[in-house]
């Protein structure tokens, strides 16, 4: 061995001294067990295994393998040996102590001038700590993975210009695409063509500016329909200020939509409320004396002809129905407390039939079969009449090139077998009202959610999805109970079921008596003149001695002065300058048992009235039998 021999082996010797890795050189053979043996193990190695050399050397390297020794990597080295072949695996190796720990191993075959192969040289690095790293963003990936699968919403990541670069699988759910059919940009497609251009503007401006992105839209589901979402992203910047990706979410929003709109619904209507209330208190003012005169026209001209007396009964008629739509208008948008009476729901149908002939298109025919013998049922009639004219709106709506709306009504009875089958039924006598058309029809997924608040299949602003919920909360309120039947093409039957009462049916308004007084004064206050003087008219008919006030003030000024002759004072509960409630509580400090009689045509309740020390309340427009009736009680 010359000199550049020698120091080229100090030099290699040098390196394998002085390198970090562990190196451990063992003979060429056997390849077989128990395999080749250790010959040589640099000072690392010592360090890293706690293996001296005299431990190892003769020794296989098989002492450093261990449970947790992956079998396939030492099937790959077995492999490269049996082929004289460099090998590079990644594997746990064994302490002296037990413990394990994590090596790079690279095996490579040494031959000499002959090129017979003398010995193999393992240089073994220690990558535990690469190793527990790597695990540990694993650990987090699948927490972070399960946290996006378990989160409510959809969380996403985009490369720098917006393209998708993961998504939750909740997405591709919702869409119904795959991973290659949405990335990285077809989820653009499920974008509402109404929306996508405002999203990408607002994705443009986000990028150009690098802030929060943030933006509402509509995604079409797998299914066709279309949900809300609040989409917010956030920019992820690299030190150099330029963006690294895009980190952000899609919240479903659609529920909270829903209810905005029904907000704005809601809100609407009580605007409406408000405006209604209005215009019914002007409406009852001026159908009080139309409906007053109509009755008592009859008597100040007995001798009329017959269709004289025609025309004043339809215009009795007309100002009642004006009355009980008003009163509909009001309960529907206030609420007001059900009057239930005993009613012939007989005659309720063949005033609706007569409205709906009336006012529904001639291409609707209107067909009626009500039983001869029906019986009676305890209810409040204006409600009742809401509950029908709702069902025939729906029914004429359903059927705008025209068909048949049937009205029919019968005595049923709900046995135990039926009421099994429907959960409010109740066991008993019942009216059973069928109002069907022959219109379109409804879906059996429509008709699941027909009786819900707000929900409508008609066009925006062609309705408001309360009919039907209206209906049935009435018909709940009267202990009764709805079916619906339908089928698409061929139209919709509603059965309305009403519990029957035993009791005897009140006389018709004309056969009965109207009672006369017997000289009493009376005190009549209102700001209106019609009614003032309509309401002085019909007292004077019956035998009453009338004195009139147009406001509060003029009222208590008349009753101070005449307070001894007053036997009875109406006034209405509206008025400027004094309303009803003041001169009422006026009056009682004038005459404790002073006998006040209060109308009012904005409210159908008499509780205000009451509160203020009224003896009893009515309604605009009242008619006479009503207002009769009331002073006889009082007096």
């Amino acid at each position: 061995m010359n000199d550049w021999d020698k120091e080229q082996l100090r030099l290699l010797e040098l390196v394998i001294l002085t390198i970090e890795d562990a190196v451990l050189i063992t003979e060429a053979e056997p390849i077989s067990l128990p395999g080749p043996r250790i010959v040589y193990v640099n000072p690392v190695f010592t360090e890293m295994t706690g293996y001296t050399p005299e431990e190892v050397l003769g020794q296989t390297p098989r002492i450093l393998q261990g449970p947790k020794t992956d079998r396939a990597a030492l099937k790959q080295i077995r492999t490269a040996l049996q082929n004289w072949q460099p090998c590079r695996v990644d594997l746990v190796n064994y302490r002296k102590d037990g413990s394990e720990f994590w090596i790079e191993l690279s095996i490579v075959p040494v031959h000499d001038e002959s090129g017979w192969y003398t010995h193999w040289v393992a240089i073994q690095r220690d990558i535990t700590a690469r190793k527990q790293a790597e695990d540990a963003l694993r650990q987090s990936e699948e927490r972070y993975r399960s946290l996006v699968d378990a989160t409510a919403q959809i969380v996403w990541t985009t490369d720098p210009e917006g393209g998708v670069s993961s998504a939750s699988d909740a997405w591709f759910e919702l869409i119904g695409q795959s991973w290659a059919e949405a990335a990285p940009w077809g989820w653009l497609d499920h974008v509402h063509p109404d929306d996508r251009e405002r999203v990408i503007q607002s994705w443009n401006y986000s990028l150009n500016t690098k802030t929060l992105y943030e933006v509402e839209y509509r995604v079409r589901s797998k299914n066709g329909s279309y949900r809300d979402f609040g989409v917010r992203g956030v920019p992820i910047l690299n030190p150099d200020g330029s963006i690294r990706e895009w980190i952000g979410t899609h919240t479903d929003i659609t529920e909270k939509k829903q209810l905005e709109s029904q907000i704005l619904r809601i809100q609407r209507l009580e605007s409406l409320g408000i405006l209604a209330s209005g215009i019914a208190h002007d409406l009852n003012n001026i159908l009080t004396p139309i409906l007053a005169a109509a009755q008592l026209l009859p008597l100040k001209f007995p001798h009329a002809d017959q269709r004289t007396h025609q025309l004043l009964q339809i215009v009795e008629v007309s100002a009642r129905r004006g009355a009980d739509l008003v009163q509909q208008v009001l309960s529907f948008v206030r609420g007001t407390e059900e009057k239930l009476e005993i009613l012939q729901v007989r005659h309720l149908l063949s005033e609706v039939r007569k409205l709906v002939q009336q006012t529904f298109p001639k291409s609707i025919e209107v067909q009626t079969n009500i039983a001869p013998d029906l019986w009676v049922v305890s209810a409040d009639a204006t409600q009742l009449h809401q509950v029908l004219m709702n069902l025939c709106v729906n029914a004429r709506d359903a059927m705008p090139e025209g068909g048949v709306l049937e009205l029919s009504a019968q005595n049923v009875f709900v046995d135990e077998e039926y009421a099994r089958g429907n959960l409010e039924a109740k066991v008993g006598p019942f009216i059973q009202v069928t109002v069907s058309d022959t219109g379109v029809g409804v879906s059996t997924e429509i008709i699941d959610r027909i009786f819900e608040p707000f929900f409508t299949t008609k066009e925006l602003g062609k309705g408001t999805g309360l009919g039907l919920s209206t209906v049935l909360g009435i018909v709940k309120s009267h202990n009764g109970f709805v079916t619906v039947s339908s089928q698409v093409g061929q139209g919709t039957e509603f059965e309305v079921f009403l519990p029957a009462v035993e009791a005897t049916e009140a006389l018709p308004l004309d056969s009965q008596e109207l009672p006369h007084g017997h000289g009493e004064l009376i005190l009549v206050v209102d700001d209106e003149a019609q009614v003032r003087e309509i309401a002085k008219t019909m007292l004077e008919i019956y035998n009453y001695r009338v004195l009139v006030g147009s406001d509060g003030i003029e009222a208590i000024a008349l009753y101070a002065q005449h307070k001894d002759d007053i036997s009875v004072v109406l006034t209405d509960m509206m008025m400027p300058s004094m309303d009803g409630q003041a001169l009422i509580r006026a009056l009682k400090k004038i005459n404790s048992q002073v006998k006040v009689v209060a109308f009012s045509g904005l409210s159908s309740s008499d509780k205000p009235a009451k509160a203020a020390g009224a003896t009893a309340f009515l309604s605009k427009p009242y008619t006479a039998k009503e207002l009769l009736d009331t002073l006889q009680a009082l007096l």
